[in-house]
């Protein structure tokens, strides 16, 4: 019985460490499930969607932001390091900064959440992203590809992400490790909260804040690496932010897509703007999907 079932009732902190354990342990088998297909993916279509991207051109945010949606754990610091070497427009890059699930597609299925709630939350993070980069390639024009983007696995190797190695299975269970982790400490975290103040405290501090919900959940989506998203998409699924807040995480979340940008690219001000050109955007949208539902 998760805490979330236990209103009214008097919780005891032996309950909240034993309903942490069996939330997280329960979603396992799913987690390595899914990561496994993800894996699979990645090795079988991962040079190919790339070399995609790569060729789009003045299409690039529209192959972009459909592609982003595909769990692959690199493609956001792929499309950094294309961008870096001006391969892709600044457009292309948001479209799929702005559609990729990173951790929040993994954890969805492994919470066994409605399939027309995760086609949702993907459809429209890949029309935001179409829209934007589009109308930001508008704006700002196109680049020609003057350079050699890095390969993926040089930017692995930077990361120490070990994206692959040791084969899918080993993958994939890292991930899941990794994942597991995280998210057992959130739960504990956020039982503790339940525990102490209430969720329904709780959720009326954050929930019914329109505006102040997004841009929180906007800082939070930027964290570069894959907690953020693991953080956003647990609140939402514990019924402590709305669907505004949610997908202003998930919109400005990377996982270390922003990361390898300030990396690679060396103008510093120019990254400072397109992580502020993402953050904007993941909160206007935010907020006019918390008015709107």
């Amino acid at each position: 019985m998760s805490l979330s079932q236990c209103s009214g009732m008097e919780i005891t902190m032996r309950e909240v460490i034993l309903d942490t354990l069996e939330d997280t342990l329960k979603l396992v088998p799913f987690l390595f499930l899914t990561y496994l297909a993800m894996e699979y993916l990645e090795h079988r279509t991962g040079e190919k969607v790339q070399k995609l991207v790569q060729r789009a051109g003045k299409f690039g945010p529209l192959i972009g932001g459909a592609l982003g949606i595909v769990p692959q754990c690199g493609f956001s610091a792929a499309a950094a390091s294309l961008y870096a070497g001006r391969v892709i427009t600044l457009g292309t890059l948001l479209a799929i900064y702005l559609s990729t699930s990173d951790e929040m597609l993994p954890i969805l299925i492994s919470e066994q959440a409605p399939f027309r709630t995760i086609a949702l939350i993907l459809l429209a993070k890949a029309v935001i992203g179409m829209t934007a980069g589009f109308i930001i390639d508008l704006f700002c024009g196109f680049y020609k590809g003057a350079k050699e983007g890095h390969h993926i696995h040089e930017v692995c190797e930077q990361e120490h992400c070990h994206c692959g190695e040791g084969g899918i299975l080993r993958s994939a269970l890292r991930h899941t490790v990794q994942i597991t982790l995280f998210i057992l400490v959130i739960t504990f975290l956020l039982n503790l909260v339940f525990y102490f103040v209430g969720e329904n405290v709780l959720a009326d501090m954050i929930l019914d804040r329109k505006v102040v919900g997004p841009v929180l959940a906007g800082i939070v989506g930027l964290i570069p690496n894959c907690a953020g998203s693991v953080v956003i998409t647990q609140l939402y699924l514990e019924g402590v932010i709305g669907t505004g807040a949610m997908m202003a995480g998930l919109l400005t979340g990377t996982g270390v897509g922003v990361l390898i940008l300030f990396r690679l690219d060396h103008n510093r001000k120019e990254t400072l703007k397109i992580l502020g050109l993402l953050y904007l955007i993941g909160v206007l949208v935010g907020i006019a999907a918390g008015l709107l539902f």
